[in-house]
């Protein structure tokens, strides 16, 4: 992912409070020699403190050979993505049909060292955090080894943490464009109020004024 200088994170801060509340993204893990990646969708928790990822998949998923093989993974989650028209990004002085289309979006990829979770009391632990973070209202009984409805169904299933090892981190929407240009963006996506349109503008206007 290339990140040129105007659209990188003004500090940790930044990427840790969207990875908060963006958390579903793809896991890729290296498959074979000659083979493509492995890449599984996923809900996640990142914690930010202890520098890590918990998540869990099935047991029989085809991931767990080749995550053994290699515990080197990239977690990816984007989010807040638009379409901008090649006129909104027209130079003040120039024809608007000489403007630039372009795709705004935020991004954040974290390197991690995958841990294997089987110990059915780490499980346990693992599954009520992730149920903690996604439902915090409550409402379903917690994970017990041996206790139902939950602990009859461990060992389907394998824990994953994932130790972040690096972060890249993309935030794209026209830092370097004049303020001329980024108002009209701005007009443009307001006006169109398409999916993902409020959000990008939000970031733009933030990032400007941070």
């Amino acid at each position: 992912m290339l990140i040129h200088p105007w659209d990188t994170p003004h500090d940790d801060a930044e990427w840790q409070r969207w990875l908060a509340v963006h958390d579903f993204g793809q896991l890729s893990v290296n498959g074979p020699a000659g083979e493509p990646p492995f890449v599984q969708p996923l809900h996640f928790v990142h914690d930010a403190e202890r520098g890590e990822v918990v998540t869990h998949l099935a047991r029989p998923n085809p991931l767990w050979a080749a995550l053994e093989a290699d515990p080197v993974v990239l977690l990816s989650v984007v989010d807040d993505y638009a379409y901008v028209p090649g006129p909104w990004q027209a130079d003040p002085d120039g024809p608007p049909e000489h403007g630039t289309p372009t795709s705004f979006y935020a991004a954040v990829q974290l390197r991690c060292r995958a841990h294997v979770v089987d110990d059915p009391a780490e499980k346990a632990t693992l599954l009520n955090r992730q149920v903690g973070h996604f439902q915090p209202e409550g409402g379903s009984a917690p994970v017990a080894v041996g206790e139902v409805p939950y602990g009859r169904m461990l060992p389907g299933i394998r824990g994953l943490r994932l130790e972040v090892t690096g972060v890249r981190a993309k935030f794209k929407y026209a830092g370097h464009r004049a303020e001329v240009v980024q108002d009209r963006i701005v007009a443009g996506l307001t006006a169109r109020g398409g999916p993902g349109d409020a959000a990008a503008r939000e970031h733009l206007l933030r990032r400007r004024e941070a």
